[in-house]
């Protein structure tokens, strides 16, 4: 089955986070601000997540999304950005599976 909004070209997580407002939902973005070394994904990659955990987009191709989401639910709840960062270096890097030897840090701030 085709996901119609992303044949549409509605898979841009700031269109869903916009359209996830729209609906009445609590949203929060989480950015790459700045990557060292072997990163997974670029400066400026998001990942929208609702207040019920539900995302989009991503940050890290995977390995540290669930961390993201996460503390993406709480600023959520307490309306306060934080500024994340995975690295190899940390030894949270192991534990959320960012191995690949570089750096990311990652804002998450509420929308609306």
């Amino acid at each position: 089955m085709i996901d119609t909004e992303r044949r549409d070209g509605l898979s841009d997580p700031l269109t869903i986070a916009q359209t996830w407002m729209e609906q009445g939902r609590d949203v929060a973005i989480a950015t790459v601000v700045e990557t060292w070394g072997s990163a997974p994904r670029p400066s400026g990659s998001h990942l929208v997540i609702d207040a019920r955990g539900n995302f989009e987009g991503s940050v890290s191709g995977g390995c540290v999304e669930g961390a993201v989401i996460a503390e993406a639910t709480s600023v959520i709840e307490t309306g306060e950005a934080r500024m994340l960062e995975f690295g190899v270096s940390d030894e949270t890097a192991w534990q959320v599976g960012l191995s690949c030897g570089g750096r990311i840090r990652i804002y998450v701030e509420r929308l609306g």
